[in-house]
């Protein structure tokens, strides 16, 4: 066991350590990976610490490099080395933070986490909620909050209000809480990519003159395009006014909140009724760690509380809480649940908030250097300012021609092209009907250089493009 483990750590320390190394991305087809891991199930045991090297070697790596300082694809995360360690030991003790009976340990430890969470975006002390896996797990679980206090058990004619522009998991959240598609309005945004509270409130007056049920709005605080940020504090207004609930999407933008720049953040986030936050985002921690925070923790209890959806109750019942404990798995859809606020206590405890929220500023700025290099080169042209650190642009067919199928299928020829290279990963998105490429700059190892060689590479890419293009 030590030997093994001894050999994990060195794997582990081997690949944060080379991160740059190699291309940013690698794949291989089914048919590749069919004779590497489509064997049959083992009867015999095999030696631990050669298999810990297959997969290092040929399995893991096959993939995004989300933390390679030239990724720019997605929401590139870099994870941390506390977070792997944490990890290892919850895992190694089984922790549960479900019912405190279960685990008051590591219940405890996200109590802390969440607290500092909280500080962090400048929420008051009355807020609460838990860790989940990520941001679709979070707005399923404030957005099935939402439905049951706004709407009991009635989804007649209710109505879920959001922009175009908001993560795919609202329609999927929808879906998964009963409401029909035509349930889910989705409006299209402003000029700048937001959710409009004009266009919002005229559809309100026109859904209610219809006799429909109009119960909660979502705002994105960092929509994954362009990181648009809807304005929240005129949301929250309009909401207050008609009694709906307000809920921010902040699983990327809310870490704002962390800058100096985003400090005005934290009155807007604190007027929402609930809250998706992404630590696994811009806050640096590995996948399957998100978080949903709500203004009064009691209505995710009406919802999700054990006692409620007991159909045996003697065998759970020794676990309830009686004398103030908090049990977990009242507060969200699991019951069995991985201590994912251990990686981000650990982290926050080895490096101090400080060291985090020169990362946000880091990324901040770098998205600047790009928009700046950008507007400076005669071949590309910025399509959406940075917002967030997400920026998109497009570059210029080098035949000066301006039918938009062939400068779309341009950008697409770009983004293979810099990818084949291997040196940088830059992906497209549609904005205003119109492929653009689109850089997210928060991976706080990449530098100004990082950027210029992916920009270089890009143009590059249009002096070698096919003209037809």
């Amino acid at each position: 066991m030590r030997a093994a483990g001894h050999h994990a750590v060195d794997l582990v320390v081997q690949r944060l350590c080379t991160v740059a190394d190699g291309p940013p991305h690698a794949a291989a087809a089914p048919a590749a990976l069919q004779p590497l891991l489509g064997e049959p199930l083992p009867e015999e045991g095999g030696d631990l610490t050669g298999l810990l090297d297959q997969l290092t070697q040929d399995v893991l790596p096959l993939g995004i490099r989300f933390d390679h300082p030239r990724c720019f694809a997605f929401v590139p995360t870099t994870g941390n080395y506390p977070a792997v360690l944490a990890d290892l030991l919850s895992t190694a003790h089984l922790s549960v933070p479900g019912a405190w009976l279960v685990g008051s340990g590591p219940s405890a430890v996200e109590l802390t986490a969440l607290n500092w969470l909280k500080q962090l975006l400048g929420l008051p002390d009355h807020w609460g909620g838990l860790f989940v896996s990520g941001g679709s797990l979070a707005n399923l679980t404030a957005l099935a909050a939402a439905r049951d206090h706004q709407l009991g058990g009635d989804l007649t004619g209710a109505r879920l209000y959001c922009s175009t522009q908001a993560h795919p998991s609202v329609a999927r959240a929808a879906h998964l809480l009963g409401l029909g598609r035509d349930q889910l309005v989705a409006l299209e945004p402003d000029p700048d990519q937001r959710l409009d509270p004009r266009n919002l409130t005229a559809q309100l007056d026109a859904d209610l003159a219809a006799g429909l049920r109009p119960f909660a709005v979502v705002a994105t605080v960092g929509t994954t395009g362009t990181g648009a940020v809807d304005p929240v504090t005129d949301l929250a207004r309009l909401c207050r006014r008609h009694g709906l609930w307000l809920h921010v999407d902040g699983a990327h933008g809310a870490a704002f909140a962390l800058s100096g720049r985003g400090h005005d953040m934290r009155e807007a986030l604190g007027r929402a009724d609930s809250l998706t936050f992404d630590p696994h985002k811009w806050l640096f921690q590995p996948y399957e760690t998100g978080c949903v925070l709500v203004r009064d923790p009691e209505l995710l209890k009406a919802t999700f509380r054990m006692a409620r959806h007991h159909l045996d109750t003697g065998y759970l019942h020794p676990a309830e809480a009686r004398h103030g404990e908090v049990n977990f798995d009242d507060l969200g859809p699991q019951q069995s649940r991985g201590l994912r606020a251990l990686k981000v206590w650990l982290s926050l405890k080895t490096f101090g908030a400080a060291a985090f929220r020169r990362a946000v500023d880091h990324g901040l700025h770098l998205s600047d250097h790009a928009a700046a290099r950008i507007n400076a080169h005669p071949g590309l042209e910025l399509t959406s300012k940075p917002s967030l650190g997400i920026l998109t642009f497009r570059c210029r067919p080098g035949g000066g021609s301006t039918d938009p199928a062939t400068v779309d299928r341009l950008q697409r020829s770009v983004s293979d092209a810099v990818r084949a290279t291997g040196q940088a990963l830059v992906l497209t998105t549609r904005l205003r009907g119109r492929t653009v490429l689109r850089m997210c700059t928060i991976n706080p190892a990449t530098t100004t250089a990082d950027i210029d060689t992916a920009l270089d590479l890009a143009h590059r890419a249009v002096l070698a493009a096919d003209p037809r293009l």
